[in-house]
């Protein structure tokens, strides 16, 4: 029986000979058919923004949202299956308020990534369950100190300056890499400069042929939030969209230059 066929896929608890686990490799493929989340880590907090598909015109505005409170200094954006994230960000609020009780005061991010991360990586041990078919950010800013972390459908989570994940995650990550190498950090952002970066690398990878129609969704946790996880006012976010906007068009004119 060869690894790449039938027979290693059957089950979460198996590997194939060469060392796969082929129903997280399924997984993770779910997660690249939603639409990108970006996560950026600022001077004075963290961003998040995420390019929400719309498939139906019939669909109301605003409905299905993919941010997420997990508490009130915690941000959660989320990609792939939106009823498997929802689970998991279930389980963060459940850890979150189980903290709270427990120590009368919020729970350390990095904690909190690693228990939700421990959860997801239990539904790949068990030959009953399957993997969770999506990835999740997480952020906060707790003592003047923002926090990234990213947690995939094999249970493995790490810390970011930024971070992408979903349909466009490669070509976003291109972008995000760029911000760390100019003479403008990425860590030397202010939040309200990052939303701007944000909607810009999310109409930069969007995929107007594929995909006409989405909806950009912004938030923010930070110094200008008191350390509260907060959707972005309506202001910020139209001012952030158009610059994205306009930014695409300028790219796009002087790539027709060029030609």
């Amino acid at each position: 029986m060869s690894s790449i066929g039938t027979g290693y896929d059957l089950s979460a608890s198996q590997f194939s000979p060469d060392g796969r686990v082929f129903q997280v490799e399924y997984a993770i493929k779910a997660v690249e058919n939603s639409g990108t989340v970006i996560g950026l880590r600022c001077k004075d907090g963290v961003v998040f923004g995420v390019e929400k598909l719309v498939t139906s015109k019939l669909y109301e505005t605003g409905s299905n949202k993919r941010i997420f409170n997990a508490d009130r200094h915690v941000g959660v954006a989320v990609a792939g299956l939106l009823a498997d994230a929802r689970q998991l960000v279930e389980t963060a609020r459940d850890e979150a308020s189980e903290y709270r009780a427990s120590y009368g005061g919020p729970i350390p991010l990095k904690y909190l990534a690693e228990r939700v991360a421990m959860y997801a990586h239990a539904y790949t041990l068990y030959s009953a369950v399957r993997p969770f078919g999506c990835s999740i950010l997480l952020g906060s800013y707790q003592e003047k100190t923002p926090q990234l972390y990213m947690i995939d459908p094999s249970g493995v989570t790490w810390g970011y300056h930024g971070c992408a994940i979903g349909k466009a995650k490669q070509a976003a990550k291109t972008e995000i890499e760029k911000l760390l190498t100019t003479d403008r950090h990425v860590k030397d952002m202010s939040c309200r400069e990052a939303v701007k970066e944000v909607s810009k690398i999310i109409h930069i990878v969007h995929d107007e042929i594929k995909d006409k129609s989405f909806e950009l969704e912004l938030s923010w946790v930070g110094e200008m939030t008191n350390g509260r996880h907060e959707l972005v006012p309506e202001d910020v976010a139209q001012e952030a969209f158009k610059f994205g906007k306009d930014a695409l068009e300028e790219s796009s004119s002087s790539e027709d230059e060029d030609i």
